[in-house]
């Protein structure tokens, strides 16, 4: 087809799992292939393939993210017993997001996609909030253990000198289990210098929470290369651009989220950060109405969607069904990893091709156009409710 717009280098291109992959293919078709030449370097993430790979193909999407600078990422499936069943799987293998975000080191930005015909659920709210998570450690790289009867449970360190230190963490009485989480202080000042950075580009203050007064050591750890990074590296930068940053306990961060206006950057550990960002993206309005990107200290950026595979619609897509899936996310991910394609590359046509696809699904929600989710929520509500393929059509025309 001519006439479409050139890319100058690849991005990587990363498939997923279930329904989330049948619209994947579907945006590409209706709303990215008629209008741009697009190059990608393909890797097929979805579950039976990463089994069958023996997840080697995790690991290499994620050192071509490195390579090409810009990846987009569709849904994936961690696997767990079910799956294992369900698929006929080998092995049970980590997070795939988990296993990138290692890879690359990165901090998560989570920020709702906001349409004026769908209010937050939290009344307070008048502008968004960012999540920044942290993407290395804590229970996603846990070791864990069933406990079968009575003993004694410890942690053991041994340096690569040589010696031994060692704490109890508990005397069993009887069966139970065991985890054990860690972090690294590099990966922490990473965290903490990409959450500054971001404060300081989209002139946001900055929160950061834990839970220091129980985790004294790990939290507390937290905590203190956080303040160290602010005092030594951005305190004069954040205070010339009139932002402020804020440690306070998780806690008391949720109590003030809840009733306070929004407008700020929300940074949290690896699992505080998973669980609030979908807590956000529901007041906000869907799951399917956040950004989502990874950025790497090395300069490699990530997009991709904040939800999951959408299983049960899947299911029922399955059987002939058309489902009223929100693909909204799926097609921000690929506009942010094509607008950082552009601005790498220098080519301000397919930029501008880029923000032109997300004022068309914007523009198609607030004219009344939308799925399932969203019409529950929309005031004044729509006279229809679109299925997948016909929101992806709607789109198409107005872009």
């Amino acid at each position: 087809m001519t006439g479409r717009i050139e890319m100058k280098t690849p991005l990587v291109e990363i498939d997923g799992d279930e329904m989330t992959r049948v619209l994947w293919a579907l945006i590409k078709e209706k709303l990215l292939l008629p209008h741009v030449d697009l190059k990608t370097e393909y890797y097929d993430l979805g579950l039976k393939n990463r089994d069958d790979d023996d997840d080697r193909v995790t690991v290499e999407s994620a050192r071509a993210i490195l390579r090409l600078g810009v990846g987009v990422k569709c849904a994936t499936i961690t696997g767990n017993e079910a799956r294992r069943a369900e698929y006929g799987l080998k092995n049970l293998y980590p997070s795939p997001n988990a296993t990138i975000r290692a890879f690359l080191d990165g901090t998560v930005f989570r920020k709702p996609i906001g349409v004026s015909n769908i209010k937050p659920s939290i009344s307070t709210w008048k502008t968004p909030i960012v999540i920044g998570r942290h993407a290395y450690g804590d229970i996603y790289k846990n070791a864990e253990m069933i406990i079968p009867g009575p003993g004694r449970v410890e942690v053991v360190y041994t340096p690569s000198g040589g010696g031994e230190k060692r704490i109890t963490v508990a005397d069993m009485p009887g069966p139970g289990i065991v985890q054990a989480v860690h972090n690294l202080d590099e990966s922490i000042r990473s965290f903490a210098r990409s959450c500054f950075r971001y404060a300081l580009e989209e002139k946001l203050s900055l929160w950061f929470a834990a839970k220091d007064t129980i985790s004294k050591t790990y939290d507390g750890r937290f905590k203190d290369i956080f303040q160290e990074v602010y005092e030594t590296e951005f305190k004069e930068k954040c205070e010339r651009a009139g932002i402020s940053y804020f440690y306070t306990l998780i806690d008391d961060a949720v109590a003030r989220v809840v009733k306070g206006a929004g407008g700020f950057l929300w940074a949290c550990k690896n699992y505080d950060g998973d669980v609030m960002s979908d807590m956000v993206a529901s007041a906000a309005g869907s799951l399917a109405m956040m950004t989502s990107v990874l950025l790497s200290p090395k300069g490699a950026v990530e997009y991709e969607a904040a939800h999951g595979t959408v299983q049960q619609h899947y299911y029922r897509w399955q059987k002939g069904e058309r489902t009223s899936t929100n693909p909204t996310a799926l097609i921000f991910a690929w506009t942010g990893a094509l607008g950082k394609r552009a601005e790498l590359d220098g080519t301000a046509d397919l930029g501008a091709f880029a923000k032109n696809l997300e004022r068309a699904v914007l523009e198609t929600i607030e004219g009344g156009e939308m799925t399932g989710d969203l019409a529950r929520l929309a005031d004044p509500a729509p006279a229809r409710i679109l299925d997948s393929w016909e929101f992806i059509d709607a789109v198409a025309e107005r872009l």
